[in-house]
């Protein structure tokens, strides 16, 4: 008899200053689509996509539920107990074409860390598909990713530009962790 294939849920955040493009990553990774009107996220939207990982050596079914939170940084204060509340995995994302906000990812790290502890991390450098535009080298969001013993992606919703590969990463660093609990 074969056994039914493993299936577990994890709790994944975004975190990023507001217009950085968490909202359109998550439109692009779950339904492969992206629209440039802006619409600012307001509270917290929840998406639900199944990836294949490695669960204790054999392959799994992981539910990603990705939370998306309104960059405002008033709104940080007021949300973040009950936000962060679960998170197996932090998404960090800067827009690529905004040097300020790749500087605030180490606060939503010092944030995320003091809700739940240490979990894995991922960190998006978004928008690469506005060349001329970049302000942040890939060498500065590598030292970010480096500081926090994270991966990093050079990403764009625009083009879906390593979005799939980002959002894999951060499941198979979720399921890799709970090998070690074994």
């Amino acid at each position: 008899m074969i056994a039914a294939e493993k299936h577990i849920k994890a709790k994944v955040c975004l975190a990023g200053e507001v217009a950085v493009g968490k909202t359109s990553l998550v439109k692009r990774f779950v339904l492969d689509k992206f629209d440039d009107r802006y619409v600012a996220t307001v509270g917290t939207k929840v998406t639900k996509k199944i990836v294949p990982v490695m669960w204790r050596g054999i392959p799994a079914r992981m539910d990603l539920m990705i939370w998306d939170i309104m960059g405002e940084r008033g709104f940080r204060a007021l949300l973040k107990d009950a936000y962060f509340e679960g998170c197996q995995g932090l998404i960090g994302v800067c827009d690529m074409t905004r040097k300020e906000t790749l500087f605030d990812l180490n606060n939503w790290v010092q944030i995320t860390r003091k809700q739940v502890g240490t979990v894995p991390v991922v960190f998006l450098g978004n928008k690469v598909d506005l060349r001329e535009r970049v302000e942040v080298a890939s060498q500065d969001l590598s030292w970010v990713g480096g500081a926090h013993s994270a991966s990093f992606f050079l990403t764009s919703a625009k083009t879906g530009q390593n979005v799939e590969a980002a959002f894999s990463a951060i499941a198979a660093a979720i399921a890799e962790r709970h090998q070690e609990d074994i």
